[in-house]
């Protein structure tokens, strides 16, 4: 039998109009520190954003999760200075309270013996 890991998990949340604090769910986020695992699942869907705010701009959006995710792999190339960062203080950066238009849901604990089994079924219960 496989051991358990304790793991965390952050949904990331589009908030087009941070004053009215209505969001999307576009991604997930896991880190396993005892695994070395941090890893970002995103889904940007344009037809949903622009029905719930017209003047969403996707192309930017995606930009802006494509950082996060570079973050994540710790590549300091497209991820900028905070990608150079320890696995850890990353995901606490990418995790922290912020009024912003891409923001995180509270940090959740979980137990799991697959992490990207994990990943898998949390983007597709929580962001599709």
């Amino acid at each position: 039998m496989q051991e358990k890991h304790l793991f965390e998990y952050a949904v990331i949340r589009v908030v087009p109009r941070v004053e009215r604090e209505e969001f999307i769910n576009v991604g997930i986020i896991v880190y396993c520190k005892k695994q070395k695992y941090l890893k970002a699942r995103f889904s940007l869907i344009d037809a949903k954003l622009q029905v719930f705010c017209s003047q969403t701009d996707c192309a930017e959006l995606r930009e802006y999760l494509a950082v996060i995710e570079n973050i994540c792999l710790g590549n300091a190339t497209t991820g900028g200075p905070i990608a150079k960062l320890d696995m850890s203080t990353r995901f606490r950066w990418i995790t922290a309270t912020r009024s912003t238009v891409v923001q995180s849901s509270k940090v959740h604990p979980g137990l799991t013996d697959d992490l990207d089994h994990t990943l898998d079924r949390l983007h597709e219960q929580l962001v599709l």
